[in-house]
């Protein structure tokens, strides 16, 4: 069985994580996104996969490479001007077969609900049930097959959300020849298939069981806690004395964690990290490699990529933070409102509710915060930040300007700074 993978994009609503690499190579519990993908569709039977790449492609084909890595076969195709899912599976017609699987690269699905896909004949799409339709393209379906193909709207037709997984023979690339460009300037698989079914072809459903999407910053935090706790290794590193690891807690090569430490799994830590000594890290954390974690740090349910410092008197909670960063001393990233609505975020330079109660910050690659510094709730700060002892920051950060002045784009008034606290983890022992 054969699966092509759309990989080529940014993902721009992933900003400022995407500054160096595709949304598809973001750490998800502890591995790249796209390798959570590429594993599970190897469970269901899936041996040979086409990944469609472009934006920072050499950071797919550097860490994938021939596949063997995960007993696949991969090949690479590139899609050289970002133009649409229809445009993007086009690229891929000289390597397709007669039957294969095509991918969104920022879905994943359990193994189960791919075998049964395998077991439909002729074509299928995957569908799941949501409580905000209007957010999805979705699929009105009739006596198991779809009847039509929605893109988002005030007024879905159902709440069968269109989950970005297919299943295809090679009449797609026919009619994907006749699909016009659509209202947002690219081509569209989605119109591929209402021309598919304009022409009388069945397309089964299938409901999936389990479905994970990757569109927002916060969602590698929601991801992290379905995909932990680790599979791939124990404890590799190095423990000292008076160390308490408790669950399922995964320490990478090269890693010393000091004296005193306390660690709620389930955790991952990557090689070369110094965590510690007499530190808090809660469960759903994901530490990527080089990391250091300072002397009475707590780090909650968060994400921590490579090569960044959270030293002594920090607290992190349920934030995203992107790699070769360094924080002051007695940085504080808060994630709770006091009044318990909701945190708002920023998703491409707009405000939005993040649907999550607890949310700290989006912080992007290489960025340095002063002493001391307070981060409220819901911030986005962009890569290459420098902050200044002291300070407060709220709202959607950007990095400095060439005159050294620091420029805050769409930040609000203080009277609503998300009136930011840091939870309670004494609630937690």
């Amino acid at each position: 069985m054969q699966a092509i993978i759309l990989a080529a994009g940014e993902g721009s609503r992933m900003r400022p994580l995407t500054f160096a690499r595709p949304k598809v190579m973001l750490p998800v519990g502890g591995k790249p996104f796209l390798e959570h993908m590429i594993t599970r569709a190897r469970d269901a039977g899936v041996t040979n996969f086409v990944l469609v790449v472009g934006y920072k492609s050499e950071t797919i084909i550097e860490h994938f490479r021939d596949g063997s890595d995960l007993n696949v076969d991969i090949k690479y195709v590139t899609q050289g001007e970002q133009l649409g899912t229809g445009h993007a599976l086009k690229v891929a017609i000289d390597l397709a077969e007669d039957r294969f699987f095509v991918l969104n690269g920022d879905v994943l699905t359990d193994t189960p609900s791919l075998k049964k896909m395998v077991e439909t004949e002729g074509m299928a799409v995957a569908a799941k049930s949501v409580e905000d339709p209007e957010r999805y393209g979705v699929f009105e379906v009739e006596e198991g097959f779809v009847k039509s193909v929605a893109e988002k709207c005030r007024s879905p037709p159902s709440n069968l959300a269109n989950a970005g997984i297919y299943l295809f023979g090679t009449e797609i690339f026919e009619v994907l020849r006749d699909v016009p460009v659509s209202e947002r300037g690219e081509y569209e698989l989605t119109d591929g298939l209402n021309l598919l079914m304009a022409q009388g072809k069945k397309i089964a459903v299938t409901e999936l069981d389990e479905w994970i999407e990757i569109g927002r910053p916060w969602d590698i935090l929601s991801a992290s806690e379905v995909l932990l706790p680790p599979t791939s290794h124990g404890v590799l590193g190095e423990i000292e004395p008076n160390v308490m690891l408790l669950g399922n807690v995964s320490v990478g090569k090269g890693t010393i964690i000091r004296s005193g430490s306390y660690i709620v799994g389930p955790v991952v830590i990557g090689e070369g990290c110094d965590i510690g000594p007499n530190c808090f890290i809660r469960a759903h954390t994901c530490i990527g490699n080089k990391v250091r974690i300072g002397n009475a740090v707590e780090i909650k349910n968060s994400t921590i990529m490579d090569n960044t410092n959270v030293p002594h008197l920090s607290y992190v909670g349920d934030s995203v933070i992107g790699p070769n960063s360094n924080f002051g001393a007695g940085t504080i990233i808060a994630n709770l409102r006091h009044d318990n609505a909701n945190v708002k975020s920023y998703v491409k330079g707009e405000k939005v509710d993040s649907g999550r109660r607890k949310l700290g910050a989006i912080v992007g690659e290489d960025v340095k915060t002063g002493i001391n510094t307070t981060i409220s709730p819901g911030s986005v700060i962009d890569p290459g930040y420098r902050g200044r002892p002291g300070e407060v920051i709220w709202g959607h950060v950007a990095g400095l300007k060439l005159d050294g002045e620091i420029e805050i784009d769409g930040s609000e008034d203080p009277e609503t700074p998300d009136e930011p606290c840091m939870e309670d983890s004494s609630k937690q022992l």
